[in-house]
């Protein structure tokens, strides 16, 4: 028996949202296949925290359809909220509490028995490495360790999809790195992540899709590489040992820039494997020996700046 793609976690036609006469969201249209990441990038005032209060249920849409773990937006909130946890900018920690007492407070909001709360905890403890300080107050903890602890709180109730709303700012390297590690270990289990960043090398790092947000409206949507694909910039830089070569290639290559003391070239390219064999292919038929070839195409600020339109912006997707 053959099976089918994945059901979708999340599926929104659009949504819209307005403030007065400012309008937030405008005809948003999102997929997010189950046990996936999926990135929502955008500028200052794009819609993307918008969309994550609208789709964990926290704000009502003005308009369009959503459904969240199965459930539909509108028809079943209460099923859309046990289905789905929330991290979000702000850390929901107390920091008056230790943090095993904020686990234990989580547990009795999930109506989870004594017994299972005491132990849910201290497997969520140990599992975010913060055993030893389980009996310390949350105030005393690092910034890393509240955000490992206020993600620890939100998978407490097992949810099946998570909204991660800008999870590592603020965050040392090493710290959201072990974020990062720690989401992948996430979506191996089968938990959907959505995520919003304002560090487009966390999107490049963990996201299987990405999407652009401006102005209320998505302008792309792809996987990183169809997205970096979809910017000029891109070429294919070929380092020559022989200086026979390098002008048999040049000569083949005529939309080729060169640098005649170091014998390399620069061909445009959209960085894609077809593109790639074809170049092969012409070097090979004249039988031109290239000494090294490397793929070069542009990243995530580049995307994100061609298709915003705004160079003002510093070279992240803020909020």
């Amino acid at each position: 028996m053959t099976t089918g793609p994945a059901p979708a976690a999340i599926s929104a036609t659009g949504l819209r949202k307005s403030f007065g006469d400012h309008v937030v969201l405008d005809g948003v249209d999102l997929t997010v296949p189950t046990g996936t990441v999926f990135a929502l990038l955008g500028a200052n005032g794009a819609g993307k925290t918008t969309t994550v209060n609208i789709l964990s249920t926290l704000l009502g849409a003005d308009g369009g359809t959503a459904r969240v773990g199965g459930h539909d937006l509108e028809a079943e909130p209460d099923a859309v909220r046990a289905a789905i946890g929330v991290t979000g900018q702000f850390s929901a920690v107390d920091s008056l509490l230790t943090g095993e007492e904020n686990l234990r407070l989580m547990a009795d909001l999930h109506h989870l028995g004594r017994r299972d709360g005491r132990r849910r905890a201290a497997e969520l403890l140990d599992r975010f490495d913060l055993g030893s300080a389980a009996g310390k107050p949350a105030s005393t903890y690092s910034g890393g360790m509240r955000r490992r602890l206020d993600l620890a709180m939100t998978l407490l109730g097992r949810p099946r999809v998570i909204f991660l709303d800008e999870p590592t700012t603020g965050l040392d390297p090493r710290s959201r790195r072990g974020m990062w590690q720690i989401v992948r270990e996430l979506v191996a289990g089968g938990v959907t992540i959505f995520l919003t960043t304002q560090y487009l090398e966390e999107a490049d790092e963990l996201a299987d899709r990405i999407a652009v947000l401006d102005h209320g409206r998505l302008v792309a949507e792809g996987t990183a590489g169809e997205l970096k694909r979809r910017v000029p910039g891109g070429h294919i830089r070929l380092r020559f040992t022989d200086p026979s070569g390098f002008d048999t290639a040049t000569r083949l290559l005529g939309e080729a820039s060169r640098d005649d003391e170091a014998l390399v070239l620069r061909v445009p390219s959209d960085g894609g494997l077809r593109s790639l064999k074809t170049l092969i292919d012409r070097l090979d038929a004249h039988s031109v020996e290239v000494g090294e070839l490397s793929v070069h195409t542009p990243d995530l600020d580049d995307v994100f700046f061609a298709l915003t339109g705004d160079p003002d912006h510093e070279k992240a997707a803020a909020r």
